[in-house]
């Protein structure tokens, strides 16, 4: 499916992020990175339907973050390739193509089917975010059903509105 799904300009999503998504709890590198990705979560974690473009490189949230620059992560002189790495290895486990417009149920079907929560040791391997545990602990919420009377797609969690809106979030 490569045009936009329902007639909505699809969101742009580099590959890691799909994983991100279900662990994140408000830690960024800026409040504009944390103000963006809250907003990011929000759309992905709520009922409606979606488009999501998924990318290998800079995508919506990293234009947020104060480590990107023109096309690439500069936060140092092996970023790039790392998060290049990160991205290729979520893209292969959840066979996806990069460029391509998914409908974000499918991205969420995908995940919750094909990562487990000790997978991300291996695919996010060397993310400064993974000790905290929060991705595995999301990953592993989204596979147990923790909200089996959500329709699907969606994974509505506690302290979120029935808009997909984040308690406290700006946006």
């Amino acid at each position: 499916m490569d045009r936009p799904v329902g007639g909505k300009a699809p969101l742009v999503l580099r590959a890691h992020h799909l994983l991100c998504i279900h662990g994140f709890q408000g830690m960024g590198y800026s409040a504009e990175f944390v103000a963006t990705m809250a907003r990011i979560v929000a759309a992905m974690r709520n009922s409606a339907p979606l488009p999501v473009r998924v990318v290998r490189g800079l995508d919506t949230a990293c234009l947020s973050c104060p480590h990107h620059g023109e096309t690439t992560c500069e936060a140092s002189p092996t970023s790039e390739a790392h998060v290049l790495g990160i991205d290729d290895r979520v893209l292969a486990r959840l066979d996806l193509v990069p460029g391509r417009v998914y409908e974000k149920a499918e991205l969420i079907r995908r995940t919750r089917e094909r990562v487990r929560p000790e997978d991300l040791d291996e695919l996010c391997a060397g993310c400064s975010w993974l000790s905290y545990g929060v991705c595995q602990e999301g990953i592993a919420r989204l596979r147990g059903g923790a909200d089996r009377g959500a329709p699907p797609g969606s994974i509505h969690r506690k302290g979120e509105r029935e808009d997909g809106d984040v308690d406290g979030a700006q946006g």
